[in-house]
């Protein structure tokens, strides 16, 4: 897989490694118990695990019936289960650093990883909070790691309306949604006809949430 990304000039580490603690990261109370922490530039050597992944993980592409049609996801996907490696020791790491520093507000470890690659501007993701299994009814955490160029992440409550929250993320920002934002609120990266580099997040997860 070829993949054209121009380097940050803010990311010139040698070596790929978490650089920020997480009791940085700023919290935004949203509405009805939902609420996001932000750390711009959690990981050194972005850059660099961005190429690693990118010709490593065994992308897949899928399909989904939408109407009458079966039609093309727009983004390529792998996931890691709680019992498989990750596909790169730092990625072992920022779950360890997120489970301790989550510890009593989660209540519990995080355990899978799923990614997603966004090849160029017309890769995306639709308005969605995720809600399959225990995310549906219970207080859960989503923690997405961002390498690669950034790309606008959306938040807007469940129901509909204009966008309330957009946050840039690329180049080693972690961003973690937690209360009941996966069950009150809504989340999108939009289409853009932009010119735009590939970007990878990856999704950290307790078990049992999707």
């Amino acid at each position: 897989m070829v993949l054209q990304l121009q380097g940050s000039l803010f990311d010139v580490a040698d070596d790929v490694a978490l650089r920020r603690p997480l009791a940085e990261a700023r919290r935004t109370p949203l509405t009805e118990g939902a609420w996001i922490d932000l750390l711009p530039g959690w990981l050194a050597g972005s850059d660099l695990l961005f190429e690693a992944l990118a010709q490593t993980v065994p992308w897949r592409a899928e399909q989904r019936h939408m109407y009458d049609n079966v039609v093309a996801v727009p983004r390529l996907l792998a996931f890691y289960g709680q019992d498989d490696e990750p596909p790169h020791p730092v990625l072992a790491a920022a779950r360890d650093a997120l489970s301790a520093h989550y510890a009593e507000e989660l209540g519990e470890p995080f355990r899978t990883l799923g990614l997603c690659l966004y090849r160029d501007g017309r890769d995306s993701v639709a308005w969605h909070g995720d809600r399959l299994g225990r995310g549906a009814a219970e207080n859960t955490m989503v923690a997405i790691l961002s390498i690669g160029a950034p790309r606008p992440l959306l938040l807007r409550p469940r129901g509909g309306g204009a966008a309330r929250v957009r946050q840039q993320l690329g180049h080693g920002d972690l961003l973690v949604m937690g209360g009941t934002c996966q069950r009150t609120w809504d989340h999108a990266v939009p289409k853009t006809s932009r010119p735009v580099g590939p970007r990878i997040s990856i999704q950290f997860r307790p078990a049992g949430v999707g």
